[in-house]
This record gives structure tokens, C-alpha cells and sequence, in this order.
């Protein structure tokens, strides 16, 4: 009880953590996982979820470590009102298996990369982000990096289409409370 106590103490004035995480993963961290993570947030914030749902974005290499985002996937993300200025490129890391719950790949590329660094008990967390998608059947975002500019916005439309279906999954399987 005491201890209990001290720990309702102490939680005062603190942030309550979210309750459901979601890492979005691409090969650099430049392109499709960024314009995941913004575009999920946004929909995160105008569903009011902030406060249970929470994401972030990584790459499986380390090519571009603390550099924004593509400026013409900034550009693309900016015409449709997602704010990029603030993300900057990580490299996943060991801690990112335990602490997110759902881990959501851009390509069965990427995937594999991850699957080979996932320790075991983890691995139900992978999984492509298009599987969620509704209206397109590809499971791959391919990588607009090389591309024109028309590239950044096909991935765009995959990923709206696909965490528009993420959040509605998250919120009624993740996020349900029995009676609710």
C-alpha cells in the first residue's frame, strides 16, 4: 500500500505514458518512414488520441543520422498540411522491439532487415504498413528517393490510405476496453 502510495506521489505532475506505440521503418529514415509518422500523427491528433497513441520513425541503416527529412518529401507532406520541420533521422535500435508495439515496415526489403535484428519474443510486432491499406493492393511503398516528384506523392496517398485503416485497427483492437 505505502508503495503504492509513493508511486501515485511521484506520478504527479508527470505526462501519463501512451498507451499503444507504433514505429514506422523504412531503409534511411528520409522519406517513407518520416512521411508515415507524420501523417499518422496527425490523424492520431485529430481523432484526440495523443494522449493513448504515440509514434516515431526509424531506418534500418544508418546512411543519413540526424539529417531532416527530404526536402521534396517535406514539400509533398507541407501541400497537404503535415509538418515535417521537427523529425530528424534515427536508426532503429535494440530498444525500439521493446519499446514500441507495433513495428511497421515500408517493404518486405526492410522487413526482412528487421526480422533478422527482432529478438523472438518480439516478432508478432512486425509487419508492413499496407497491409492496412484499403484502396491500394501493393504491399511495398516503393522508395521515391530516386524518383520524380509525382513518386512523393504516390507514397503519400499509399500511406494516408493506409493509417486512416491503422488507427481504426489500433482503436478497435488495441484500445478497446471491455464494456466500452
Amino acid at each position: 500500500m505505502i508503495r503504492s502510495l509513493v508511486r501515485g506521489i511521484l506520478s504527479i505532475g508527470r505526462k501519463p505514458q501512451p498507451r499503444f506505440g507504433v514505429l514506422f521503418v523504412c531503409m534511411a529514415n528520409v522519406c517513407r518512414s518520416p512521411t508515415a509518422e507524420a501523417v499518422f500523427r496527425r490523424q492520431v491528433a485529430l481523432a484526440q488520441l495523443t494522449g493513448d497513441v504515440h509514434c516515431a520513425s526509424a531506418g534500418t541503416h544508418d546512411f543519413y543520422l540526424g539529417s531532416a527529412p527530404d526536402g521534396r518529401a517535406r514539400a509533398a507532406a507541407m501541400r497537404r498540411g503535415y509538418d515535417m520541420s521537427r523529425l530528424r533521422a534515427r536508426q532503429v535500435s535494440d530498444a525500439d522491439f521493446d519499446r514500441f508495439d507495433m513495428i511497421l515496415a515500408m517493404d518486405r526489403q526492410n522487413i526482412e532487415v528487421l526480422a533478422q535484428r527482432c529478438p523472438a519474443p518480439h516478432t508478432a510486432k512486425l509487419q508492413l504498413l499496407m497491409q492496412f491499406a484499403k484502396n491500394h493492393q501493393i504491399l511495398d511503398v516503393p522508395d521515391p528517393y530516386f524518383g520524380s516528384a509525382r513518386g512523393f506523392e504516390l507514397v503519400l496517398d499509399m500511406i494516408e490510405d493506409a493509417c486512416v485503416a491503422l488507427l481504426e485497427h489500433i482503436r478497435t483492437n488495441r484500445l478497446a476496453t471491455p464494456g466500452s
